[in-house]
């Protein structure tokens, strides 16, 4: 006759088994991969549906066009269409004709010229991979990551004072310590919510953004004080990092292409490795998905939830020392243009996923590098760009709307989307 405690305990296993190996585990791998990608790719291609459309209806010379008859009107606005999206195509990825001639020449240089809008695409998503990263593993644990921002920050502080203030170390050293440091920085960050959420119950998402308010202002003194530079004039800037900090470059100015994208993909592998294939991300997971199952089957809630979180946190602060270290070369105010924030899209569109998570980052990448040249060619707000990463975004967190536009059928067995554990629930 077993004891109510050793019934608990086969209850939780039994629980525990389900959650991690449900039917449709089960089913062929080629099925479960077109029920994830499906969704996500028709969001892009709608999202890039309604760009087009307003494309269109913003563009004066449409108007103009129209007033001239409604034949001249949509000729018109299938040029301008045509124009932008070229436009964006050519700035993020490359002109093909230009590719292709510097190919057939054989030239080194004219090759990376031609490619060099593809390679600052792969820069531009470089730390968007790494905030991608940890806005998935705070949500495989069950938290809500909303501190990224600000955790980005405080690792790029922390990576910036490494690079500058330690001198005569070599590069082989140096750089890995200020990237470590970044990593720490952000991972201390991190650790803040997550403590207080599992000895408090304290929520993530409240303490993350009041913490991403603290870094803000803590790095703003840092950079008028402290860590400015000399001779600045009161500018918030910081002193311009050491040589030997630096990760290197593959190529001479202007491309800026870098070693960081092949760490962030090494990272994106490493967490991919830890979530899926070690017992650790199978108990944060678990965890993640239902804490009283995980509590039942004798794991560490409190444990995981403080471990993820600070994790989730480096991984941001990862992304600042990226910045610093292969980019800016030295902190201002303006390092970040929203990674933070624009990596919980991420995530989504990602499936919570590091290989979804790295698609996903180099689409924003492209995205935001074909922004600029659309906007001086096509006199196209670089604002709509943005406008097309929210509606992708919408799409994706609410893919009953891309199932009833496209009229495709419910799976039926599909695993929904676990945003934070005990978000409304309680837990």
């Amino acid at each position: 006759m077993k004891s109510k405690t050793e019934k608990i305990d086969d209850a939780g296993k039994a629980l525990l088994q389900e959650i991690n190996e449900p039917e449709h585990a089960k089913e062929p791998h080629k099925k479960s991969f077109w029920n994830v990608v499906t969704i996500p790719l028709l969001a892009i291609l709608t999202g890039l549906i309604i760009g087009a459309i307003l494309i269109a209806t913003t563009s004066t010379t449409v108007y103009e066009a129209f007033g001239v008859s409604i034949w001249r009107g949509f000729a018109t606005a299938g040029q301008e269409i045509v124009r932008a999206y070229g436009a964006l195509f050519t700035g993020a990825i490359g002109d093909p004709v230009k590719i292709a001639t510097a190919l057939g020449s054989g030239d080194a240089r004219a090759i990376r010229s031609a490619l060099n809008p593809f390679l600052e695409s792969l820069v531009q998503a470089t730390p968007y991979i790494f905030a991608g990263l940890a806005v998935t593993l705070g949500f495989r644990a069950g938290l809500f990551n909303i501190g990224v921002e600000g955790q980005l920050f405080i690792g790029a502080a922390c990576a910036t004072f490494v690079g500058y203030a330690i001198k005569g170390l070599p590069a082989i050293i140096h750089m890995p310590l200020a990237f470590l440091a970044g990593g720490l920085g952000g991972a201390l960050w991190g650790f803040i919510p997550g403590l207080l959420k599992a000895k408090t119950g304290g929520h993530e998402v409240i303490n993350t953004i009041m913490m991403n308010w603290i870094a803000f202002r803590l790095t703003e003194w840092l950079l008028s004080g402290p860590m400015t530079r000399e001779g600045s004039g009161g500018m918030p800037i910081s002193p311009i990092i050491e040589k030997s900090a630096e990760i290197p470059q593959f190529f001479q100015t202007p491309i800026r292409f870098h070693l960081g994208f092949f760490i962030a993909l090494a990272f994106a592998w490493l967490i991919w490795w830890i979530l899926f294939k070690t017992t650790w991300g199978l108990n944060l997971r678990t965890v993640g998905t239902n804490p009283r199952a995980a509590k039942y089957a004798g794991l560490s809630v409190t444990k995981s939830i403080i471990v993820g979180m600070a994790i989730s946190g480096g991984l941001a602060g990862l992304a600042g020392a990226n910045q610093i270290l292969a980019v800016n070369r030295s902190m201002a105010l303006g390092l970040s243009s929203g990674y933070g924030f624009d990596s919980i899209a991420l995530a989504l569109i990602g499936g919570n996923h590091p290989v979804g998570v790295v698609l996903a980052s180099i689409l924003f990448g492209t995205l935001r590098n074909g922004a600029t040249r659309m906007m001086v060619v096509s006199r196209i707000p670089i604002d709509i760009v943005d406008v097309v990463q929210a509606i992708i975004l919408m799409f994706v967190a609410a893919p009953a709307i891309i199932r009833s536009i496209y009229r495709l059928k419910k799976p039926k067995q599909e695993e929904a989307t676990v945003f934070v554990s005990g978000w409304g629930g309680g837990n």
